[in-house]
């Protein structure tokens, strides 16, 4: 049974060495505004919600070693090219520099790093009508996007100030040591479609988006987890329609033989490459 067509992501958090250093990147670099403030913690999003990154400080963290699983990268997706635009001057004038841009077909995307390393790309989405080719197939791919295109989209050479209304948690890439097994969790268990593989990696999602998660295995199959309580990311949200979209995900979990925790908000649960994510509702 598939998952809900109306789920989406929800909020991403991170552990942290530095909270007033990350929470002052994502909101000078990346334009976020906070929503929440509490002790050693921060939650950001655009002005007037959602929460889109929550951190928590742990400077006695352990930093996550390199080739393990977690996060590939948080996407946040903005509404229209011109938002894009302004979200590429919004980076240039904090001083921070691109790791890439790509044009996926589907989406034009900007990627880049926050202060400790955690990947975060930032897109907007074409038109749905324009994202399959003459068969019908899905057609997503990677060109290198026109950034100097980009950059002079008219209309865009006001002050590059916060993420606009509307901006949203667009996917979440994860990296797994598995490829079959995070496949048989996401699609096989919770439900989510297949869109595309292009190994070494899947792209799910629901509602026939073109992904709200991805899967990788860039770096080989059998990659460890990090060490317990290891900087970078802590959990995600998947966001379902109701309560009962959520216990029925719940059950689905349990009898696959997954744990399943009960968290203020929701469900918790860990995939194979225990990657946390809390499945919730649109209220939670």
């Amino acid at each position: 049974m598939s998952i809900h067509p109306d789920t989406r992501m929800g909020a991403v958090r991170l552990r942290v060495a530095d909270l007033e250093l990350m929470a002052a990147f994502y909101e000078r670099a990346i334009g976020l505004r906070v929503i929440n403030r509490r002790e050693g913690a921060v939650t950001l999003g655009p002005a007037g919600g959602p929460a889109l990154v929550d951190l928590a400080a742990d400077p006695a963290a352990p930093p996550r070693p390199p080739r393990t699983t977690g996060l590939f990268h948080l996407a946040i997706v903005v509404p229209t090219r011109p938002d894009l635009a302004r979200a590429l001057r919004r980076v240039v004038a904090a001083d921070h520099f691109l790791t890439g841009a790509s044009d996926h077909f589907v989406s034009e995307a900007l990627y880049l790093d926050d202060p400790e390393g955690n990947g975060i790309e930032l897109y907007r989405d074409r038109p749905r009508a324009q994202w399959r080719d003459p068969d019908g197939g899905l057609r997503f791919g990677t060109v290198p996007l026109d950034v100097r295109g980009l950059a002079e989209q008219p209309g865009t050479d006001d002050p590059p100030d916060g993420m606009p209304a509307g901006t949203r948690m667009g996917h979440v890439h994860l990296q797994v040591g598995d490829l079959e097994e995070a496949g048989d969790f996401y699609v096989g268990t919770l439900g989510f479609d297949l869109m595309v593989r292009i190994p070494p990696a899947l792209f799910i999602s629901a509602g026939g988006y073109h992904h709200h998660l991805g899967l990788n295995v860039f770096y080989g199959e059998g990659m460890p987890p990090p060490p317990d309580g290891a900087l970078g990311l802590h959990s995600f949200d998947v966001v379902l329609p109701d309560r009962t979209e959520v216990e029925r995900m719940g059950e689905r979990a349990r009898a696959a033989g997954i744990a399943v925790d009960e968290v203020a908000g929701g469900l918790e649960l860990l995939d194979p490459s225990r990657n946390r994510l809390r499945l919730t509702d649109s209220g939670g």
